[in-house]
């Protein structure tokens, strides 16, 4: 009788401490959603990985302030937290270091023009929270040369960059078309660049928007030409950590803040009279003044509204740095909005 006792004892000890452990793991992933946030607000900065400097996506402007697209997606997600898009530190970061300093907290975003792939999402155990340019690698090569088609490059030289999928698309594209690339990689873009315009290669391989900043910085850029074929698939991401719900929601809906207020025809220069007089309910919803969308996310209900005021809408984000006024003068192709034939999308506010 005693033993008996004493099991059942024993029974109900286990199960309570079971249930006290499982109650415990049912709160330990809401605050692992909601640790990056958290660490944010009490820093009272966002700490953004960037390139180290390449036109039209990161860079340095002549007064050392940092301009480009993905740029403007940090000051957004920013701007989203704060109400503030100035309060940002932005890390540059080569190829390399890049994934490494996410994983480890020295960062909370990663906005570095960087594919997001299987790969990077499940080996990674990284997110794509926001694909904020379509691209695909191109090829370079010195117009003297005669090239068409990547098709003709059997025994040439290509300068990549370590730790990027230019290496491993190249060397996909080398077995598919049954020819063979020489690869020699360089820690930094700007070294692979320098190696190409030296003759140390006959090659230079990117996503097109990168490729075509890099030629807008040659001396003479005309002598260099982008062959037409896309050799892969690049949806430049923001990248977060899994695990970071809350956080990877903030970056994932700040994209798509300015996707949709470009589609709603809301931008920075008209977004105080369509908050006081636009009718469309979507619009109302995105701009705050109805429903309580921000708090939904533990952001102010102007949260979209900070966004577009200081920021902008994405169009002119990548009118500013891409478009037919800029250097670079890329069409928008892929990134036209999707009722333009582009991909650019964004789920409604609803």
């Amino acid at each position: 009788m005693h033993q008996f006792l004493s099991d059942r004892i024993r029974g109900r000890g286990f199960l309570i401490a079971a249930s006290a452990a499982i109650l415990l793991l049912s709160f330990a992933p809401e605050a692992a959603a909601q640790a990056t946030v958290a660490a944010v607000k009490q820093r009272g900065t966002l700490i953004c990985g960037v390139d180290p400097g390449v036109p039209g996506l990161a860079f340095q402007d002549a007064s050392g302030k940092y301009q480009g697209l993905d740029i403007d997606l940090c000051r957004a997600t920013a701007a989203a937290i704060f109400g503030d898009a100035q309060k940002v530190k932005y890390v540059p970061l080569t190829a390399k270091a890049r994934f490494p300093a996410l994983q480890s907290g020295e960062i909370d975003l990663l906005v570095r023009d960087s594919g997001f792939n299987y790969t990077r999402n499940t080996q990674m155990g990284l997110q794509g929270a926001a694909i904020n340019f379509y691209a695909g690698l191109v090829f370079m090569v010195k117009k003297s040369l005669g090239v068409k088609s990547g098709k003709e490059f059997n025994g040439a030289t290509l300068c990549a960059i370590q730790g990027s999928t230019i290496e491993t698309n190249t060397s996909d594209f080398a077995r598919a078309n049954k020819i063979k690339i020489n690869i020699v990689s360089y820690e930094t873009s700007d070294e692979s660049v320098k190696a190409y315009l030296a003759g140390r290669c006959d090659i230079l391989c990117d996503d097109n928007g990168s490729m075509a900043a890099m030629r807008s910085t040659f001396k003479n850029p005309d002598d260099h030409v982008i062959l037409p074929e896309m050799i892969s698939r690049e949806p430049n991401a923001a990248f977060t950590r899994q695990g970071d719900e809350l956080f990877t929601n903030i970056v994932k809906w700040s994209h798509y803040a300015m996707v949709t207020a470009e589609d709603l025809g809301v931008s920075s220069k008209n977004v105080d009279e369509m908050r006081e007089k636009g009718n469309d309910p979507e619009m109302k919803r995105l701009l705050g003044v109805e429903g309580d969308f921000g708090p939904m996310m533990g952001l102010d209900r102007y949260w979209a509204y900070n966004i577009i005021k200081q920021v902008g809408n994405y169009g002119e984000s990548y009118e500013k740095y891409f478009g037919m006024s800029s250097p670079l003068q890329l069409p928008r192709g892929m990134n036209a909005l999707w009722r333009d034939g582009g991909l650019m999308y964004s789920p409604p506010f609803r």
